[in-house]
């Protein structure tokens, strides 16, 4: 069983930077992909940023394409979101989510591919 720990959340202001972390154990970490969600009240969770297992490929939505970016740090067991230029619109619950590809290049873009899932840490962007 995987268990994923989300910090870094908080209230910021339009513009500022933000770098949410996410700690996965349970699992070797290199085994598994990352991607951070987000859900804003009233709607769906989508997807906002992946990464592969040997973290070659990334995919950004086109929301935060330029804005954000996904990294992670094998040795430390934790994929981070980097999040700049922070829009009202980005204010949502943002959750991490690892899923266990065969292929080391591999990333999933739907929620239902990945099966872990963190308790979700909260971003509010004032204008």
């Amino acid at each position: 069983q995987v268990q994923l720990v989300e910090s870094g959340g908080g209230l910021v202001q339009a513009g500022d930077s933000l770098t949410l972390s996410c700690a996965a154990s349970g699992r070797t970490f290199s085994s598994l992909a990352m991607a951070w969600f987000r859900q804003a009240p009233g709607k769906e969770r989508e997807l906002k940023a992946a990464i592969s297992r040997n973290g070659v490929i990334t995919y950004y939505a086109d929301s935060v394409k330029g804005r954000f970016t996904i990294f992670r740090e094998n040795a430390k067991n934790t994929v981070y979101l980097q999040m700049n230029s922070l829009k009202p619109e980005d204010t949502a619950v943002y959750y991490c989510a690892a899923a266990t590809p065969y292929y080391s290049g591999s990333v999933y873009y739907t929620a239902r591919e990945y099966p872990y899932w963190g308790q979700g840490t909260q971003v509010t962007v004032s204008s």
